[in-house]
């Protein structure tokens, strides 16, 4: 069993990080918990992001850590919001005022076109100066919707068309959700890795 540090401090992520996480045992402790603050983040990839928040927290822990850098991809907008989903709107971080920009920014655009995806990006670090995070990734393929459906999730979930169920993400329940969402994938990955022994 590892005492790992959770690095972030969005609550509705730490609550589905921690829920998917339960079944192995770890002991999960979100970084704000031990006095932590948020990292930087000014890379410009998920990947980059996400060794940024997993290092920071790693270093004021002194203890391994996980962090996750997500977002969704829309192609109508060559990708956009990517990297930038949770601040799409800008500061502060608001759902509501997020999901109100993507629908403008698609207003004309028919539904058959606007397709999009998850991304997550999940990196656990051994330590701060770890030359060798384990990086995992996850995807979850979809399209935009027209109008909000669902109260569930949280981010883009109530726009984000999932085929599977044909429902919006926000309308999945949280068993239905991990198993087929960017996050889950991910971090299934990394479980093989720590059931393993590999770390």
């Amino acid at each position: 069993m590892l005492d790992i540090v959770l690095a972030s401090g969005n609550p509705k992520k730490i609550a589905e990080l921690q829920h998917i996480l339960t079944p192995y045992q770890h002991t999960i402790t979100p970084q704000k918990q031990l006095g932590i603050s948020d990292a930087i983040e000014d890379g410009l990839s998920f990947v980059e992001n996400a060794i940024i928040k997993a290092r920071h927290a790693c270093l004021h822990s002194g203890k391994p850590a996980i962090s996750d850098d997500s977002g969704i991809e829309v192609d109508a907008l060559s990708g956009e919001p990517g990297i930038y989903s949770a601040r799409y709107a800008g500061e502060p971080s608001n759902d509501a005022a997020n999901n109100r920009k993507l629908l403008e920014q698609l207003e004309g655009i028919a539904e058959p076109a606007r397709t999009a995806r998850y991304q997550c990006v999940i990196v656990y670090m051994r330590h701060a100066k770890d030359p060798t995070p384990v990086i995992c990734q996850g995807s979850w393929e979809g399209y935009i919707l027209n109008s909000p459906r669902g109260e569930g999730g949280f981010g883009y979930d109530p726009l984000f068309f999932c085929p599977e169920y044909k429902m919006s993400a926000a309308e999945l329940t949280n068993e239905q959700k991990h198993a087929i969402s960017h996050r889950g994938k991910a971090l299934s990955q990394l479980m093989t890795y720590l059931k393993t022994g590999a770390l």
